[in-house]
């Protein structure tokens, strides 16, 4: 048959170029409304006294400790995360076992469960009160209501992003190249790092880059394990409530357009690795 639709009709997936119109200018008025306008909102609040009140807020103590904590929590958190999603990844790909469908649910379980919950069941695992954290803070070595926990919360919370990135990549491109470089000799550690990393590596980064964005704004488990410690436990995302609660406007959206602007970055890297990754997929295809 014809490719080519009787007179008279169209294709279901042909739209007049009103309806189209229409489509275009409802996904640019949301996303005026829920994504540029609050941005606007918050560097413009973080400006209301100009510069160099917004700039002498994120220089006082408590800022810089939030600032350090945030991105040390991160650069445990995130480069850990990828080797477990990477480890996740290669199992679940790679071999044939039971449990296997149970597994792929456990990676997804962050998805589903409330950050606050997470929290409390690091509390009720850790905390105090408990026989491994009770045993913990009498050798000088806390987990709840300091860094250690911070950086379990942050953990458990991102670790799905890079695997479930993974996951899809290594099952589309089988097993057939690493069997290849097996039969020719190459050790396991060979394998990975000259076969498999080179074809995961656009996928790895994209991966990275959202557990990163999502690790840096987390707050409701953190808020749950920190304490909200002022200068001590209080990351970014936390200091910015407690500095609003305050009346301390300038300094809360100062710190919340900082945040902002590292989230923005993220996303300009992202879209980058999406452009690459899709030239790539395209060449490949091709081939």
């Amino acid at each position: 048959m014809s490719d080519i639709p009787a007179q008279g009709f169209r294709r279901a997936t042909e739209e007049t170029k009103g309806v189209q119109v229409l489509l275009i200018l409802g996904v640019v008025a949301c996303m005026t409304l829920l994504l540029f306008a609050p941005l606007i909102a918050v560097f413009s609040a973080a400006l209301a006294d100009g510069a160099v009140a917004a700039v002498q807020s994120l220089g006082n103590a408590d800022a810089r400790s939030a600032i350090v904590l945030t991105l040390t929590v991160t650069a445990i958190a995130v480069p850990l995360n990828a080797a477990f999603g990477i480890a996740a990844a290669w199992a679940i790909t790679k071999f044939e076992f039971r449990g296997k469908a149970f597994l792929i649910t456990l990676i997804d379980l962050p998805f589903s469960v409330s950050p606050v919950v997470a929290g409390l069941c690091l509390v009720l695992l850790f905390g105090a009160n408990s026989l491994i954290g009770g045993w913990l803070v009498a050798q000088g070595n806390p987990i709840i209501f300091a860094l250690p926990g911070i950086v379990l919360a942050t953990m458990f919370i991102t670790f799905p992003f890079v695997a479930r990135e993974l996951i899809p990549v290594m099952i589309e491109q089988g097993k057939a190249e690493e069997e290849a470089a097996l039969t020719l000799g190459a050790g396991g550690w060979r394998v990975f790092l000259t076969v498999t990393l080179p074809n995961i590596r656009w996928a790895l980064l994209y991966g990275v880059l959202l557990c990163n964005a999502r690790a840096m704004g987390e707050f409701g488990a953190v808020a749950v394990v920190s304490g909200k410690i002022r200068g001590q436990t209080a990351t970014m995302p936390i200091t910015i409530e407690m500095l609003y609660n305050e009346y301390l406007s300038v300094a809360a959206f100062s710190m919340a357009a900082l945040l902002a602007l590292l989230a923005l970055v993220t996303l300009a890297l992202k879209t980058a690795l999406e452009w690459r990754y899709a030239d790539q997929l395209a060449a490949t295809h091709r081939h």
